[in-house]
């Protein structure tokens, strides 16, 4: 596995594949990595002949009040990881690789942004829009795997592939769970040990919107409160944002009636997790 910390070297090796009739994969992440990326990895090996994981933690998608300067980071740990599943680069660049002295260019994809992650965290899309095109434009994929617990991510991504003609697929896993529900991420190691066997009702909560749609309800008022009810009864939850909105669109529903996200975001103590969940009637 090669590491390439430049802009120029991680295009060389890309297009040189491309000449050679190889199809190449992207994995984009933050890093620290779980088996959440591993299986967006172990996909890309399976469908790509060449893939490249990206491990950039983004300035421009954190607010000025968030965790930019104490996510967590472990380099080497990282990069042992993907060569154990055959990753073949990985992408590693500097700040001022990304972002170099002068630079002053952003994508925005706007109505799909202003809601859910997007409302609480301004600002937050337009710096996951410019990273994910420059990516993009760097590295040039065939594929590009995203994960699903990101799910406004991945389709706001979708979105800007399509509105902007960039010739790729974009490919949304399954979310990875512990053993207990939990979506895997990498601020999981956040939680001390009480908020951590709290975070799990996050899940439950879902789980319990898809089974009372499963036996028709439809009424997203009463939906949204049983999830509100169902988190707020563990002790130490703080909801930031339950939605029901309708799939790929986000848009508000009052009744369901065609494939819909619950989405949420929930505080325990300073440790903010999303989840969420698909159903389609």
């Amino acid at each position: 596995m090669q590491v390439y910390r430049k802009v120029g070297e991680i295009r060389e090796f890309t297009s040189k594949a491309r000449g050679e009739g190889k199809t190449v994969g992207l994995v984009p992440t933050m890093g620290y990595f779980h088996e959440g990326h591993l299986n967006l990895m172990r996909e890309a090996k399976k469908k790509c002949d060449v893939v490249v994981v990206s491990l950039f933690v983004n300035p421009l998608q954190f607010g000025p009040k968030e965790d930019l300067g104490v996510y967590p980071r472990d380099f080497d740990r990282d990069c042992a990881m993907a060569m154990s599943v055959g990753v073949d680069a990985v992408f590693a660049p500097g700040n001022d690789d990304m972002y170099p002295k002068g630079y002053n260019s952003f994508v925005e994809i706007t109505g799909i942004t202003d809601k859910l992650c997007g409302l609480s965290r301004p600002g937050h899309f337009r710096g996951v829009t410019t990273v994910v095109a420059k990516l993009f434009n760097i590295i040039r994929p065939n594929q590009a795997f995203f994960g699903q617990k990101d799910a406004q991510q991945a389709l706001v991504i979708e979105k800007m592939v399509r509105d902007l003609n960039m010739d790729l697929e974009i490919v949304t896993l399954p979310i990875v769970r512990e053993a207990d529900g939990l979506a895997m991420s990498s601020r999981n190691v956040y939680l001390n040990e009480e908020q951590r066997q709290a975070a799990p009702v996050l899940y439950r909560s879902l789980c319990a919107f898809r089974d009372a749609v499963a036996k028709g309800e439809r009424s997203v008022p009463k939906l949204r409160l049983g999830i509100e009810e169902m988190i707020l009864s563990t002790p130490g939850a703080e909801i930031d944002y339950v939605e029901i909105l309708s799939v790929p669109d986000l848009e508000p529903l009052d009744t369901i009636n065609c494939k819909c996200i619950a989405a949420l975001a929930v505080r325990f103590g300073k440790t903010r997790l999303i989840d969420n969940m698909v159903v389609e009637v």
